[in-house]
């Protein structure tokens, strides 16, 4: 009996430690025309508008936005053209909507301190426009983006040196919503 209760006690330990062992299934690959085969991304029972980030951790769609692709682009002064670095982070914008088909996002347009509120408020726009257009011609629909400028009103930097004023010359992406079905 005693024997038989010690077997019994082995397999249990067994099954229990190979289960512990075991490997997780690995995530499937998603490839579509033309795509990079990727990693699908982990399903989570996180609230709609919040993402894992690497360490587990939920954070906002915006959040993740801003912290793995960049949701800014910056401008030389009294320019709207976008420079080849802006439209090389634009592109991973566009990739980064494109993995979120439902977002929604608004394209803010920013100047600097110096020249008039009207000025610096038509420069937003173009700014704000320049952005949005670099978005759609990487296959954003027009539909899910919307502009909006701010001029001189909300800086990102308050000092009033050039490394705030260049800072301060940027349209941004911001995640508004979802986009409805």
């Amino acid at each position: 009996m005693k024997r038989s209760f010690q077997a019994m006690l082995a397999l249990t330990a067994l099954g229990v430690l190979m289960a512990g062992c075991a490997s997780k299934p690995k995530a499937t690959l998603v490839t579509g025309p033309g795509e990079v085969a990727q990693h699908a991304p982990p399903k989570t029972d996180l609230p709609p508008g919040r993402t894992p980030n690497p360490e587990g951790v939920s954070r906002t769609l915006q959040e993740d936005l801003a912290a793995t692709v960049g949701d800014r682009v910056f401008f030389a002064l009294d320019s709207d053209t976008l420079e080849s670095d802006a439209r090389l982070l634009l592109q991973r914008q566009a990739a980064w909507l494109a993995a979120h088909p439902d977002v929604r996002a608004r394209i803010a347009g920013n100047a600097d301190e110096r020249g008039t509120r009207e000025y610096n408020l038509a420069l937003g726009a173009r700014r704000a426009a320049a952005a949005r257009e670099g978005l759609i011609s990487h296959g954003v629909a027009a539909t899910r983006l919307e502009t909006i400028s701010y001029g001189k009103e909300q800086p990102l930097d308050p000092n009033s040196n050039e490394d705030a004023w260049a800072r301060n010359r940027n349209a941004q992406t911001v995640v508004i919503g979802m986009a409805s079905p």
